[in-house]
């Protein structure tokens, strides 16, 4: 019989119950505000002018949010996420701090189209089968600039492989990728960016071990050359 949910069943997103609580207290303001989200932040408040749109491609439950709201940052939020359950959560939780339901939408980044003015992207493509497509969409719709926290390295690795911190009988590989810098910096710098990396603050440039393999954190800060 063919069925038409192999997104969720493949999914290891959907797939952790404790991945799950923990984006629920991120989601709430409980939880400890990310390093990746504090920097992505700080990164972005010099590039924003107030009433910009800022897209969070992979938001997950939404907490990036919190890091705009409390840095007082005069934006409008929007999230896309591929797990309607991180993008329930969000919703959820994210009521009683005023954020509209419809800011956080069911959305892989290969299917975004439209327009924001500021697009932020953190820890998500070096997760995903290769970065080309979603990049691409992500540049397409950015007006001034996209912000990115991904496994960079000097060389293109790719890696298929088991997760083993999922729910218990849960049988699933994932795509653990780092992408070679100057590779991305190109992609970007041909479709109209000007390019700049910057050292993660929370690895100092040095490798971390995610489900037990090495990714190389950096940001990639592209913003749209004035004419591109």
């Amino acid at each position: 019989m063919i069925r038409d949910d192999g997104w969720d069943e493949y999914s290891p997103w959907e797939h952790s119950a404790s991945l799950r609580e923990l984006y629920a207290s991120r989601a709430r303001g409980t939880a400890e505000e990310m390093t990746a989200h504090a920097q992505a932040a700080e990164l972005l408040t010099p590039l924003v002018a107030p009433g910009d749109t800022v897209l969070d491609c992979g938001c997950g439950s939404g907490a990036f949010f919190h890091s705009l709201r409390t840095r007082g940052l005069p934006v409008e939020y929007h999230g896309i996420d591929a797990s309607a359950t991180f993008v329930e959560i969000g919703r959820r939780e994210l009521a009683a701090f005023a954020l509209p339901s419809e800011r956080l939408r069911v959305l892989r980044i290969e299917d975004l189209a439209g327009e924001a003015d500021h697009v932020v992207c953190v820890n998500v493509i070096s997760n995903v089968d290769n970065f080309h497509r979603p990049l691409e969409r992500m540049l397409r719709v950015a007006r001034k600039s996209v912000i990115l926290r991904e496994s960079l390295g000097e060389r293109s690795e790719y890696l298929y492989v088991r997760d083993e911190f999922l729910d218990e009988g849960v049988d699933l590989s994932v795509p653990v990728n780092t992408y070679g810098r100057d590779e991305v910096c190109e992609f970007a710098e041909r479709r109209g960016f000007e390019t700049e990396l910057v050292e993660d603050r929370r690895t100092g440039g040095k490798p971390e071990l995610v489900i037990g393999y090495p990714h190389r954190w950096t940001f990639l800060v592209a913003r749209r050359r004035t004419g591109a």
